[in-house]
């Protein structure tokens, strides 16, 4: 890389730092949120749900702006979810087995240390029918530094329900 090409790139991320920073990004609550959650989950999990086990692991990509949630069950198809900021809000896509995008978001974050972040739908994409199962609503429940709780919720043909899975830290 040439030594002008550095130097503007070097500016350009400058440049984009001092405008975050001056926009309070660095330090508003849904971006603390986003942080804890990073901080908390990155890494690998295990869990046994309804008789299945399933790992799942956490990884950080784009740059530090979307948290990547790998759920893989055995013997089933792994499903990922991206969990990114959105203003005063936190978003979930999640790309689920049943081949639908359930686009979840937080209300504006009040408390970024909170021990449980609710997700409710916006929409979703990929849908076979109106009355397809999809999921409508995630909690994600920071028990301690090596248990996590999620609790999904679901509509099938007009029939809610929920998941709950309890993940335990792999070590």
């Amino acid at each position: 890389m040439s030594m002008t090409l550095r130097r503007v790139m070097i500016g350009m991320v400058a440049v984009l730092t001092i405008g975050a920073s001056a926009r309070g990004e660095e330090s508003s609550k849904p971006r603390l949120a986003f942080e804890r959650l990073v901080a908390s989950l990155t890494g690998q999990w295990k869990g046994v749900a309804d008789g299945t086990e399933f790992e799942v692991a956490y990884t950080v990509t784009a740059n530090g702006s979307v948290l990547m949630e790998e759920f893989r069950p055995k013997d089933g198809p792994t499903m990922m979810t991206m969990f990114s900021v959105d203003g005063d809000r936190l978003l979930a896509t999640h790309y689920c087995a049943a081949k639908n995008q359930p686009q979840m978001a937080t209300e504006p974050i009040a408390d970024p240390q909170a021990r449980s972040v609710g997700f409710s739908l916006l929409r979703v994409t990929g849908l076979t029918s109106p009355g397809a199962w999809h999921n409508t609503g995630l909690v994600l429940t920071i028990e301690d530094q090596d248990h996590v709780t999620q609790e999904w919720t679901y509509l099938s043909d007009g029939k809610s329900g929920k998941n709950s899975f309890h993940l335990t830290r792999a070590r």
